[in-house]
């Protein structure tokens, strides 16, 4: 019997959020179909080698092969990283980097944000028939549509859409990366976000969402769960949205907590107890810092 091809997997992640993929990647082992094998991309920010080497300990090595990738070394020459003024690391920006790094005979990627956790086979997403879709994604709950004044696209009409025009959110993306690369489409999203920063409240979805509008395939909301929301069905995948579980501060649906923490057990992170807020302030200082420097 053949051996099925491996799943492609990519993330970006800090050294500060590496606890995060640890229970994430253990989550996929434990809920993807048997002998089906993995190859885990990581777009790295600054990760220490002894991190590094306590997620190999944590990953199963006949399913997982990890792919380091440094950040500064993904991005094509001749491309800048767009600069907000949020407090969103850069890291966010990788995504859009993902189909030039990663080997052009591999055709189908599925991006996640490292702050989920999986509850069901991933294969099942990779067998989704994307057609003429770039990417296939999960209505974003908060927002729905571009016309939601919280966080849609304010600008909806200057830009010739519609306000009733649907909006996906970005922490899960199945991209069919030959046919982002024939389109341009990073080229596209970058200049969209430079030219538009006082209406990108989110900048990386912002860009996506307009670039791609009507264009994406949507998925079973199953698929991108907010931690936020309440549900008595068991999601697919659950996203830790706002509170990660990781800080003392998170008071969100416990259930989802103690399956983060389950995951978490099979880690080299198993003695981790939940950290105070100072070290999440910390994080988005550091990240408005490392943009202002930047930008002058």
């Amino acid at each position: 019997m053949h051996s099925p091809q491996p799943l492609t997997v990519v993330v970006a992640c800090d050294n500060h959020y590496l606890i995060l993929l640890a229970a994430l990647i253990k989550s996929i082992e434990a809920n993807i179909r048997p002998r089906q094998p993995l190859n885990v991309y990581i777009i790295e920010d600054k990760v220490t080698p002894s991190n590094k080497e306590k997620l190999l300990r944590s990953v199963n090595i006949d399913i997982t092969t990890l792919h380091w990738q440094k950040m500064e070394d993904v991005i094509p020459i001749g491309m800048q990283l767009p600069l907000d003024r949020s407090s969103y690391p850069l890291n966010i920006y990788m995504r859009l980097f993902i189909p030039y790094f990663i080997p052009h005979d591999i055709e189908k990627v599925l991006y996640l944000d490292v702050d989920m956790i999986v509850q069901a086979d991933i294969t099942t997403i990779f067998e989704t028939d994307l057609d003429n879709h770039i990417v296939a994604a999960v209505l974003d709950p908060r927002i729905i549509t571009f016309d939601n004044s919280w966080g849609g696209v304010l600008n909806y009409e200057a830009l010739g859409l519609l306000g009733t025009t649907r909006y996906f959110n970005t922490g899960l993306l199945l991209m069919q990366t030959r046919k982002w690369r024939e389109q341009d489409i990073t080229t596209k999203i970058i200049e969209c976000i430079d030219n538009n920063k006082k209406f990108a409240n989110y900048p990386d979805q912002y860009g996506l969402n307009v670039v791609l509008a009507n264009q994406w395939l949507e998925l079973d909301s199953r698929w991108n769960h907010f931690s936020t929301i309440d549900t008595e069905q068991k999601p697919f995948l659950i996203h830790f949205v706002e509170r990660k579980p990781i800080y003392q501060s998170y008071n969100f649906n416990e259930d989802f907590k103690k399956t983060f923490f389950f995951y978490l057990q099979l880690t080299d992170w198993k003695n981790f107890k939940p950290i105070g807020e100072s070290f999440r302030y910390f994080k988005k200082a550091k990240n408005i810092w490392g943009k202002l420097k930047k930008m002058f």
